[in-house]
């Protein structure tokens, strides 16, 4: 009997550290998982040439923007509209603004009455799944409201 009562503390004992260490795996796992993705930040300025930023080889000092993109991913390759609202669009969506029907193409709807076709998510429809926060602050111009395409909060208006 004296002997069926210490393996019962053994036992005992054992499940607490296996349950101890289940949990710290899953802590450890949690955290390089959420270390190992990467903050994402988008900056789209109206009226902001390609060379207005230090980073590419402007005259006027943007410091706080340049260690920005010093230790991240800078676009070299993108193409605007000269116009906000179908160059939002095709940031969001990786489409051209005619493909998502925001600019106007002979025979295409589109402009600011086309809709985006549902073929075209905006980019927080990929980032939530992954974990990720989405957060927009500024003009809007894209489809509906703001918070029902995807985002956590809002700095505009319109969703108040």
């Amino acid at each position: 009997m004296r002997w069926l009562g210490k393996s019962a503390k053994v036992t005992t004992r054992l499940n607490s550290i296996i349950k101890i260490l289940i949990v710290c795996g899953a802590w450890i796992h949690a955290v390089a998982l959420f270390a190992a993705q990467p903050n994402i930040l988008f900056i789209l300025a109206d009226d902001l040439g390609y060379s207005d930023l230090g980073c590419y080889g402007s005259e006027i000092a943007t410091p706080n923007l340049d260690a920005l993109a010093s230790n991240g991913l800078r676009f070299t390759q993108f193409y605007n509209t000269s116009r906000c609202w179908p160059s939002r669009g095709a940031l969001l969506t990786g489409y051209y603004a005619q493909q998502i029907h925001r600019d106007a193409l002979p025979d295409v709807p589109g402009g600011g009455g086309g809709v985006r076709p549902a073929w075209a998510p905006l980019l927080p429809e990929f980032l939530k799944p992954a974990g990720y926060r989405c957060y927009h602050s500024g003009k809007w111009h894209i489809d509906g409201k703001v918070l029902k395409a995807g985002l956590d909060r809002s700095s505009h208006m319109n969703n108040k």
